[in-house]
């Protein structure tokens, strides 16, 4: 395989995925009157609080990663860490999973932080974020599951449409979910392959993996772990209250939608387009919303935070580009 295909697939491969679930999730959908919600029913004044938590979680995420810098370079700027997250999730619009090395390239340029440390704690920090969603989504799902199981006493028709669910097209948008995942560890296999052909590198990286155990200030960084977990969630949460189709859902059912969500932005997608409407808008059915009101949600909801996304990686965008440094 040529170096041109391959760049080609791995950049062009999340984009088409993410396209076609979105085909299938909306092929009959009217987007007239997800244009008129938006304009006449949505709650604004609650859409712009759930904002907060969505500017709020980067900024936490920025100061945890300072903490694992800190033992390997001290004095980096609290704002470039902040600000290079924000660049994170917008470069990650573009394409999936690349901002994480264009944050490590920013400091390596404006703080002189090793690249290799600084991906080090990358690997560190995600690690910690894959144990607290695996300890969260199990916690989650046995205080649901006996909900689950009433619900699905007491509303027969609902299993119908669940399993109508499962059927074509949705099995399409499964598969090819988990085709897009198995790509991506097939690049991210072949990167650390790259990088365990040289030693320095690999030593370098090793320094950022255990820098979780240097951190000055433990329950700190667990406690900006924690907030950053809430902020994701309460971004989510709080748009319930946005639309009334939604606003009668409970903090339990936003927490079994949250964690599919979660888990469905696994798939190399932009911002998780595609798998994150599919298992949203699945979720919600579940939960007795209609179709249209769930694909509405999903598609409102997503494209204002990713609006969000774009708005914060411009911001850390022109902080760097006007740096003196």
């Amino acid at each position: 395989m040529t170096p041109i295909l391959k760049k080609t697939i791995h950049y062009v491969l999340p984009l088409l995925l993410g396209a076609f679930v979105l085909y299938w999730v909306y092929r009959d959908f009217d987007f007239s009157l997800a244009w008129h919600s938006m304009l006449y029913e949505m709650d604004w004044g609650w859409m712009l609080f759930s904002l907060v938590f969505g500017i709020l979680a980067p900024l936490f995420r920025g100061l945890r990663w300072k903490q694992l810098l800190d033992p390997l370079v001290p004095g980096v700027r609290t704002s470039d860490c902040v600000n290079s997250i924000y660049l994170t999730y917008a470069t990650n619009l573009i394409v999936p999973r690349a901002g994480e090395i264009t944050r490590c390239g920013l400091l390596a340029k404006y703080d002189d932080v090793p690249f290799a440390q600084s991906v080090g704690t990358v690997v560190t920090e995600r690690l910690i974020d894959v144990l607290t969603m695996l300890v969260f989504s199990a916690l989650v799902f046995l205080l649901q599951m006996p909900v689950f199981l009433d619900f699905f006493r007491t509303t027969g028709t609902k299993m119908q449409s669940l399993e109508h669910l499962l059927t074509t097209p949705w099995t399409y948008v499964t598969l090819f979910s988990i085709i897009g995942i198995v790509v991506l560890l097939h690049f991210l296999v072949r990167r650390l392959s790259i990088y365990n052909k040289v030693k320095g590198v690999v030593y370098s990286m090793r320094q950022g993996l255990l820098s979780v155990g240097a951190v000055k200030n433990k329950p700190l960084f667990w406690l900006y772990t924690i907030l950053i977990w809430l902020c994701y969630f309460l971004h989510f949460y709080v748009a319930f209250r946005c639309f009334g189709f939604s606003a009668h859902l409970g903090v339990m059912a936003a927490l079994v939608m949250f964690v599919a969500g979660t888990f469905a932005v696994i798939v190399p997608t932009p911002n998780g387009a595609g798998p994150w409407h599919f298992a949203v808008i699945t979720m919600m059915m579940l939960y007795g919303v209609t179709a249209h009101d769930a694909s509405t949600f999903a598609l409102l909801v997503h494209g204002i935070q990713t609006l969000l996304v774009v708005l914060l990686g411009i911001w850390g965008w022109l902080r760097f580009s006007f740096s003196s440094r």
